[in-house]
């Protein structure tokens, strides 16, 4: 009787272990599969700037805030310039002097009252008062900052009714319409990274995935983390982005 139960029960396990065997396997190892690599990147600014005071002077104006925006050639600083403007004043009529005299030498010479030498004194009399009526110029110049490019104020390192010196940092601006993916990924991915490929980008802020493009691949190769510098670029309509989010950027790759 135990015999004929063993004997029962091993061929009940015969039995399933072929019904197994005629059923397809749950993964098909055989197959590559599709798989992601993951990297850490910021949203950089292609502009932006701190500006610095090209001149020693007491700040009249600085119209933007922190957070406002303006545009291209609009004036972010102005400064008391009373002393550079009289000074390109006085420039300008000595140089208008200077042309007087140099018509009366040379209609002296050719009426032979005149010598050679006394207008070649007149003509270096007036490009000295030229020159220093350009130096002035550029000095007045300076009396304005002006916007390289439109943006948005980060924030003041200076305010209105204050003096500052020569090469003191004023502003820093940024625009956020010129926005890239800098990314630092293991060295190793350099074999398979090529420029125009697609990547996803998550900024963490928004939590919006957005399809970015590789632009630029780093030239060189950190020696000491081994890492590489790669640049993607955004898609043309991504409204809500700022310079400093930061995200994950997720690489399709198949093995």
């Amino acid at each position: 009787m135990p015999s004929s139960r063993f004997a029962t029960l091993a061929l009940c396990l015969v039995c399933t272990f072929a019904q197994a065997t005629d059923e397809p396997p749950l993964l098909d190892y055989t197959q590559p599969a599709a798989s992601a690599e993951q990297a850490r990147g910021v949203l950089r600014a292609r502009q932006q700037a701190v500006l610095a005071s090209e001149m020693a002077g007491r700040i009249l104006e600085m119209p933007f805030r922190e957070g406002q925006s303006f545009a291209k050639g609009d004036v972010l600083v102005s400064f008391d310039c009373r002393a550079y403007q009289a000074q390109l004043a006085a420039t300008r009529a000595a140089s208008r002097a200077a042309n007087e005299d140099l018509a009366n030498k040379r209609q002296l010479a050719a009426l032979q009252s005149a010598g050679r030498f006394d207008v070649a004194m007149a003509e270096a009399r007036l490009e000295q008062a030229q020159a220093e009526t350009r130096v002035q110029e550029v000095q007045a110049g300076r009396c304005q900052v002006r916007a390289p490019f439109a943006g948005q104020v980060v924030q003041r390192a200076a305010r209105p009714h204050e003096s500052v010196a020569a090469g003191a940092p004023l502003l820093e601006i940024v625009d956020n319409r010129s926005l890239e993916i800098h990314l630092l990924v293991p060295s190793r991915w350099v074999a398979r990274l090529s420029t125009g490929a697609p990547f996803t980008f998550i900024p963490d802020e928004t939590g919006q995935p957005l399809t970015a493009t590789l632009r630029q691949v780093g030239a060189r190769i950190d020696e000491a983390s081994q890492t590489l510098l790669l640049i993607g670029e955004l898609p043309a309509e991504a409204p809500g982005l700022l310079a400093g989010m930061s995200g994950s950027a997720r690489f399709e790759r198949t093995p």
